[in-house]
C-alpha cells in the first residue's frame, strides 16, 4: 500500500511538473494558442526536459537530489502560472486530470518490454549514476541506438520510488496526445474550443487516430522506443495536414511540425527518413509566397526551426560519442579510426542483422543460412509471409478492417453519399510521401514495430477522412457519434488493461496495490557493474602508476571524461 501511494503521488507530481515546464517555456517563446491546451504544454514540457537531460548529463549524473530539484522547479512554475490565471486554466486542469486518471491503470504492470532489462533500464540507470562517458556502445548493442526516452526517464529517478518510474514517459506521451486529439475531434466542446461551422478531414483523422492508438497501443509495457514515436507521428501528420488546410500561412503554425518532428527523431532516429515531409511543406508555402528565397527563409530562419535543430544536434552528438557514427548503423555516417568507435565491419553486420530480423530471416533461436543472399531483392518474401505476415501483419490488418467497418457503420450515410471531394492538392502530396515511406518500409525492414503500424493505418485513414471531410454532416449527429466512439474506446482501453492486470496477478502473483513496482534483478545492473569495475581498475592503475595495467584496462581520461577504448 505504501508503494502504491508513492507511485500515484509521483505520477501526478511529475505530470504537473512537466506541464509547468511546458507552460513557462511557451510563455518565454511568446507562443500563444487560441485556447488553453495542456496537451501541447505537456508535450513541449517533455521536449524541454529531454533537451535539459541531454545537456545536463554532459556534466553531472541525474541523481535523486538533482531530479527532485528539477521536479520542484516545475511544480513551482505550474503553481505560479495557474495562480495568475486560475479561471482560464480551471476547466483544462479538470479535463487533463480526468484523462490521466483514466489512463493510470495502464502504468500498473508487472511484465516489462523484452528490451527493458536488455538496454532500456541499463541505459537510463547509467545516466543516474554517472555523467557522460564516450564509447559506451561497446557494452551493448542497445547502447548504440539510444532514445531520448531514456534521458527523460533518468530524471524520474526519485527518492523512495528509485528507478520504478521509468515507464511514465510513454504514458505521458499517450495522455498528452489524447488531450490534443480529443479537442480536434470535437472542437466545440465548451471546455475546449469555440464552435466551428464546418467539419473537415482533421476532425475525422483525429477521431480515427484516437480510437486506433488507445485500442491497439493499450499496453504501455509494449511501447519500448517504437510506439511512443508512432503516436507522435499520427499527431505530426494531423498538424501537417492542418497546416496545409490553412487559408493564411504564418510562421507560428510551424511550431507544431518542427517540435513534434524533433521529438519523433529523438525517440527513434530511424525516423530521420521522415524529412521527406519537408517536400509537401515546401511546395505548399512556395505556392503561397510564389518566391523560392522567401519560402526558404520562412522555413529555416525562425525560432521554431531552431527548436528542431537544437534537439536534433543533441541526438547526433549522442550517437557519435556512443558509437563514432552520427546515425548508427549507417556506415556512411561513421568515422573510421576513432578509438572509441564501433568498427565498420560490426556496423555493417548490425545493419544486415536488423534487415535480416525484420524480414523473418532471424529470431531469438534461429538464423537463416546465407543471410546476404536471403535479404537481397525479394528472396525473403515467401518465408516472411509464412512466419510473420500470417502471424502478426494479417491480424493487424484484420483489426484495422474491423475498426473501419465500425467507424463507417456510424457514418455510412455520409460516406456512401455521392459528394464532390474538395481538398488541397498538397494533401495528395503528403499521402504520396506516406506511400513512399510505406514502400521503403516494406522493402527494407517490413516489421510492424519499424514503422508498419502507423503507415498502414494512415494509408487507410486519410482517404476515409478526406471523403467524410468533404461531406455535409450535421454537427449534432457528429457530436453524438463522437461521444459513442470515444466512450467505447475508453471502455475497451480500461477493460483490456484490467484484464491484463488480472492475468499478471494470476501468472506472476502480481499485487498492484500492495507491491506496485515491477520486478528488478541483478541482470538489470550488469552493464553498470562492468563500467564501475573498469573505472575502478583504471583509477587503481593511475594511483599505482602501473602503465601496463592501464593498457589492459583500455580506458582513457580526457578533460575529466572517461573514454572506453574499443577492444
Amino acid at each position: 500500500m505504501y508503494n502504491f501511494f508513492i507511485f500515484i503521488t509521483y505520477y501526478f507530481l511529475i505530470l504537473t511538473s512537466i506541464v509547468g515546464y511546458g507552460l513557462y517555456s511557451l510563455k518565454l517563446l511568446k507562443i500563444k494558442f487560441n485556447f488553453v491546451n495542456f496537451g501541447y504544454a505537456g508535450l513541449f514540457g517533455i521536449y524541454i526536459l529531454i533537451v535539459y537531460s541531454y545537456f545536463s548529463n554532459l556534466f553531472i549524473a541525474h541523481t535523486e537530489i538533482h531530479n527532485l530539484t528539477i521536479l520542484f522547479i516545475g511544480l513551482i512554475l505550474f503553481i505560479y502560472l495557474v495562480k495568475q490565471k486560475y479561471s482560464l486554466y480551471k476547466s483544462e486542469i479538470i479535463f487533463s486530470f480526468i484523462v490521466f486518471i483514466l489512463l493510470f491503470c495502464a502504468v500498473l504492470q508487472f511484465k516489462n518490454h523484452d528490451d527493458f532489462p536488455y538496454y532500456h533500464f541499463p541505459y537510463a540507470y547509467y545516466l543516474t549514476q554517472q555523467s557522460l562517458h564516450l564509447g559506451i556502445g561497446q557494452f551493448n548493442h542497445g547502447f548504440r541506438t539510444p532514445s531520448s526516452i531514456f534521458y527523460i526517464n533518468s530524471l524520474f529517478y526519485l527518492p523512495y520510488a528509485k528507478f520504478y518510474l521509468f515507464n511514465f514517459t510513454s504514458l505521458f506521451i499517450l495522455g498528452f496526445t489524447n488531450i490534443i486529439l480529443l479537442k480536434k475531434i470535437h472542437n466545440y466542446f465548451k471546455f475546449a474550443f469555440t464552435k466551428v461551422e464546418q467539419l473537415n478531414l482533421i476532425n475525422f483523422l483525429s477521431l480515427l487516430s484516437f480510437v486506433f492508438i488507445n485500442i491497439f497501443f493499450y499496453r504501455i509495457s509494449e511501447y519500448g522506443t517504437d510506439r511512443a514515436a508512432m503516436i507522435l507521428i499520427f499527431l505530426f501528420i494531423i498538424e501537417l495536414l492542418n497546416f496545409i488546410n490553412l487559408k493564411t500561412v504564418k510562421t507560428f503554425n510551424l511550431f507544431y511540425i518542427y517540435f513534434l518532428g524533433a521529438l519523433i527523431i529523438s525517440i527513434k532516429s530511424f525516423y530521420i527518413l521522415y524529412i521527406i515531409f519537408f517536400i509537401p511543406l515546401f511546395f505548399y508555402i512556395l505556392k503561397k509566397n510564389k518566391n523560392y528565397s522567401q519560402t526558404w527563409y520562412f522555413l529555416i530562419i525562425n525560432k521554431y526551426f531552431v527548436l528542431f535543430l537544437f534537439l536534433f544536434l543533441f541526438v547526433l552528438f549522442t550517437y557519435f560519442i556512443n558509437t563514432g557514427c552520427l546515425v548508427y548503423p549507417l556506415t556512411l555516417t561513421c568515422l573510421n579510426g576513432i578509438n572509441w568507435g564501433i568498427p565498420l565491419t560490426q556496423v555493417e553486420q548490425m545493419n544486415e542483422w536488423y534487415e535480416l530480423w525484420s524480414k523473418g530471416g532471424a529470431g531469438p533461436n534461429f538464423r537463416i543460412d546465407n543471410p546476404e543472399e536471403y535479404i537481397k531483392n525479394f528472396n525473403w518474401i515467401s518465408n516472411w509471409v509464412d512466419i510473420y505476415f500470417f502471424n502478426k501483419v494479417s491480424d493487424f490488418i484484420l483489426g484495422i478492417l474491423l475498426l473501419i467497418c465500425i467507424f463507417l457503420f456510424f457514418f455510412r450515410k455520409s460516406f456512401f453519399k455521392k459528394t464532390i471531394i474538395i481538398v488541397d492538392p498538397h494533401v495528395y502530396l503528403v499521402y504520396l510521401s506516406i506511400l513512399i515511406l510505406g514502400i521503403e518500409w516494406f522493402y527494407n525492414h517490413p516489421s510492424l514495430r519499424y514503422g508498419g503500424y502507423h503507415i498502414i493505418a494512415l494509408l487507410v485513414f486519410i482517404p476515409i477522412s478526406v471523403k467524410l471531410g468533404s461531406s455535409q454532416i450535421d454537427l449534432k449527429k457528429y457530436s453524438k457519434i463522437c461521444i459513442v466512439l470515444v466512450s467505447l474506446t475508453i471502455v475497451i482501453f480500461l477493460l483490456r488493461n484490467i484484464n491484463r492486470i488480472a492475468n499478471e496477478v494470476e501468472l506472476y502473483s502480481y499485487k498492484p496495490i500492495m507491491q506496485t513496482y515491477y520486478p528488478i534483478d541483478d541482470n538489470h545492473f550488469r552493464i553498470q557493474k562492468i563500467m564501475d569495475q573498469l573505472i575502478e581498475q583504471y583509477n587503481n592503475c593511475k594511483k599505482n602508476k602501473n602503465f601496463n595495467c592501464n593498457k589492459n584496462v583500455k580506458i582513457k581520461k580526457v578533460m575529466g571524461k572517461i573514454i572506453f577504448i574499443n577492444q
